[in-house]
């Protein structure tokens, strides 16, 4: 396929907000969750701070993936490119010995 042809795609403006709103919203519920534990301070405070290691452990873990899929694209890209070039250039009824 043509590197003309690949297409990007991305996500729309509803989708973020869509996104992000849920986030907040599950966020949000776990802390009150948390927050009416039935359960001594230092257990709350456990709790919510192991709440907040799996957010940021999880933004990390989306930000890896898609770094490597992303690098992935661009060499399979220029891969693409080189070989477009490689039979663009090549003919296969040249002589060899002239």
């Amino acid at each position: 396929m043509p590197t003309s042809q690949i297409s990007n795609p991305k996500n729309t403006g509803a989708f973020y907000m869509q996104a992000v709103v849920s986030f907040g919203l599950a966020l949000f519920a776990v802390m009150v969750a948390v927050y009416y534990l039935p359960a001594d301070p230092w257990i709350k405070a456990f709790f919510a701070l192991s709440i907040c290691y799996l957010v940021t452990s999880s933004f990390t873990l989306a930000k890896v993936i898609r770094d490597r899929q992303e690098d992935e694209a661009v060499v399979s890209r220029l891969d693409q490119a080189r070989l477009e070039k490689a039979m663009a250039t090549h003919d296969p009824y040249k002589n060899v010995a002239s």
